[in-house]
């Protein structure tokens, strides 16, 4: 009998701490920050504008070509969003001849150099894991914007 009763005890703490996991995991579920379009807001808001359709950015009248339209990227793409192109044109450091002229922030660089509040826990030395984060969180965020 002391088995049972051990066995209904264990079940009841297990059963109370994965409620109290789970309970915990919801509150910040509801609290995530988003990275991705932090990002966007800090970096390319300004050109390509708040919803990445490139008709509202402030610097966008400064700029020599028009700024291209971000949420369709998937659409020109046959329906697929073209992630790695995407990421080597945010990243900017190795020249993509086919991209053409460099006319947008090599952000890869700009990312390595400085810090960043969302990868603050990142050791000094590892600034390009950090640069690469940033940039991936970014690359994933206009993905979520394509229509």
């Amino acid at each position: 009998m002391k088995s049972a009763t051990k066995f209904s005890t264990n079940n009841i703490v297990i059963c109370t701490g994965v409620f109290l996991i789970s309970l915990c995991a919801n509150t910040f579920a509801t609290d995530k920050l988003d990275v991705g379009k932090l990002e966007y807001d800090a970096a390319c808001a300004v050109c390509h504008g708040r919803t990445g359709k490139g008709d509202d950015g402030p610097l966008r009248s400064l700029l020599v070509r028009p700024v291209p339209n971000l949420t369709i990227l998937a659409k020109n793409n046959n329906g697929v969003f073209p992630f790695d192109r995407v990421y080597q044109i945010i990243d900017g450091r190795q020249e993509v001849k086919t991209h053409g002229p460099r006319d947008m922030p090599v952000w890869g660089r700009a990312f390595n150099m400085q810090s960043s509040l969302y990868f603050e826990n990142y050791p000094s030395y590892d600034s390009e894991s950090a640069a690469r984060s940033r940039i991936l969180a970014l690359t994933e965020y206009l993905y979520r914007l394509q229509e």
